[in-house]
């Protein structure tokens, strides 16, 4: 319940819409009564008075006006509505992104990918319905159930209590469906997103499903998970097919009972065979909103699912920013130093990924990182633009302790590149402006001479228009590489940080590549991940890393000379090619 109540909170945002539409909500909930009440008048007073018959066509005439009004003000509702509809559809959306964006990478590492795009593209369309269509629809209903109602036990009390007999019995059937229908339905939402993210994920990597020939298996595994769709899809509908039809038996026993009851009373010249008439008009009437809040106690318990699962990333903890957090000025000492780190990935794992970490960076200075698979590289180089929040010891960047900076400021200040580029659908221009919003296509160039990219994208036919496709799959590895580091170069920010920044280059390439880094690296504090010799032995620092630890430290030659591990490594080739 508390999550529907928080979607009413966004009721607060749009007071004009939502007064309108309840204005002619309300008044079609009234108009109803004009033609039962219209139809047995005349039935009573008009067609057994042989002088009243011209009378026929204004009264028939009223009652077809009181159908207009309830048209032309379904027509207002509507439009109305669809605006309401679809502003609350876009704040809800933007304030569900705006959350995820600010989300830390800890909590991305245990999500799918699918799952979030099923919440954000339809479970919010989901909850939106009780918002908008749940309140009018009750509200309504409401309204006309009681008006209605109060019209029969006004017109003759015994027979609408009998009318309204059946009405405990369809609040039991209420009750026992809905006892257990929240598990149902969010089983079938859970379902719905687990088939989401497996097709996210085969089609994200259609070209490994094909290069191993796992067709078969793939579809064998979409279609388990559909399947596991179709069983929870099935439980929710064949609840709905009993509890529908017999709450519908429930109501129908009202209409015999006024018939008998009714007609009883027309033989014992009780009441008026036009009132009986409009009863039963009324009767209908009456029971379609009946009608209509049991379909709304099926819309909550769906809406209801979708609400919570949208909530779930709402109340997630956002990543961490000091409120009034120090900015870093616009030039200061980019020297990063280290002390007694320790780090801790997953909240089911207690095992430190870094133990007791410390290393320096001056200004201008390059700190090269190696070790072993696991050894703890990329961990430090994730910490320092702030992706995950450490706990244990201290990190100061220019003095400032990481923790207390604006992680704006920060990474305003930081260029990454790592090893896997990752490019946005869109033209080569627009990857490029992500570093740097406003600059020229003097600035992109020199970027692109010096990472080397700057001839192939000339020979493309629109160049910098050019689409790179999604993820950049129209580019060859090596181009998709070079454009990512001349993302960073754009940037030209005071600290670099270079996570395997040239692996996925040829030895040419990466030549060029180092040149113009070296340039660039002047006056910058640089941190390398690499496993090839040439990229790191001109490092002002190598620390080598082995189980979360800083075991050696020293420069290429200095290391060497020590035999120690940083020596195995360039022996079994990890660092030279």
């Amino acid at each position: 319940m508390n999550s529907v109540f928080r979607v009413f909170s966004y009721l607060k945002r749009y007071p004009l819409l939502a007064s309108a539409q309840l204005f002619c909500a309300s008044l079609m909930a009234l108009s109803v009564i004009v033609f039962p009440s219209v139809t047995g008048f005349v039935i009573d007073e008009i067609l057994p008075v042989a002088s009243r018959h011209d009378e026929l066509l204004k009264w028939v005439l009223l009652g077809l006006g009181g159908f207009f009004l309830k048209d032309f003000l379904n027509w207002g509702r509507i439009m109305v509505n669809n605006h309401f509809e679809q502003n609350v559809i876009f704040d809800v959306r933007s304030d569900l992104y705006r959350k995820i964006q600010n989300l830390p990478l800890r909590w991305f590492d245990s999500r799918r990918t699918g799952d979030i795009m099923t919440r954000v593209a339809e479970d919010v369309t989901s909850m939106e319905r009780v918002l908008i269509d749940g309140i009018e629809l009750g509200l309504v209903s409401f309204i006309q159930l009681l008006a209605v109602g109060a019209v029969m036990y006004y017109t003759n009390w015994e027979v609408a209590l009998w009318a309204t007999l059946p009405i405990p019995l369809l609040i039991l059937g209420a009750w026992i469906y809905s006892k257990d229908a929240r598990h149902r339905h969010r089983a079938q939402r859970d379902a719905t997103s687990d088939l989401n993210s497996l097709l996210h994920d085969n089609i994200a990597g259609i070209r490994q499903i094909k290069s191993y020939a796992a067709e078969k298996d793939e579809h064998a595994h979409f279609n388990l998970l559909s399947e596991r769709v179709r069983a929870a899809s099935l439980r929710v509908m064949k609840w709905w097919a009993v509890y529908n039809p017999s709450m519908s038996f429930c109501q129908m026993l009202g209409y015999a009972l006024v018939l008998y009851v009714g007609g009883q009373a027309v033989i014992n010249e009780e009441m008026e065979i036009g009132k009986l008439a409009m009863f039963f008009l009324f009767l209908s009437l009456f029971y379609d909103p009946i009608t209509n809040l049991r379909q709304l106690n099926q819309l909550y318990l769906s809406s209801r699912a979708a609400a919570d699962r949208v909530f779930e990333i709402l109340d997630s903890k956002e990543e961490y920013n000091p409120a009034n957090g120090k900015r870093l000025p616009e030039a200061f000492p980019a020297r990063i130093e280290i002390r007694d780190l320790t780090f801790t990935y997953g909240e089911d794992d207690d095992r430190p990924t870094l133990h007791e970490v410390n290393l320096t960076a001056e200004p201008g200075q390059t700190v090269a990182l190696v070790g072993p698979t696991g050894a703890g590289k990329s961990t430090i180089v994730n910490l320092l633009p702030r992706f995950y929040s450490y706990d244990e010891g201290s990190i100061k960047v220019g003095g400032l302790e990481l923790k207390d900076l604006d992680k704006s400021s920060l990474r305003e200040n930081i260029g990454y590149v790592t090893q896997e580029a990752f490019l946005f659908n869109g033209t080569i221009r627009q990857n490029l402006l992500l570093a740097k919003r406003q600059a020229s296509d003097e600035d992109l160039w020199t970027a692109l001479n010096h990472a080397c990219a700057e001839d192939f994208i000339r020979d493309l036919p629109k160049g910098l228009d050019t689409n790179v496709g999604e993820r950049g799959v129209k580019l060859s590895g090596g181009e998709k590489q070079r454009l990512s580091i001349a993302r960073a170069l754009l940037k030209d920010p005071p600290i670099l940080l270079l996570d395997e920044a040239t692996a996925s280059v040829d030895n040419e390439t990466e030549h060029l590549i180092q040149q113009a880094l070296d340039t660039l690296m002047e006056n910058r504090t640089v941190f390398v991940i690499a496993h090839r010799l040439s990229t790191i032995k001109n490092a002002n620092r190598i620390h080598v890393l082995d189980q979360g630890r800083v075991v050696e430290e020293g420069t290429h030659d200095e290391l060497l000379a020590k035999n120690g591990l940083y020596t195995e490594l360039s022996r079994k080739a990890l660092l030279a090619h």
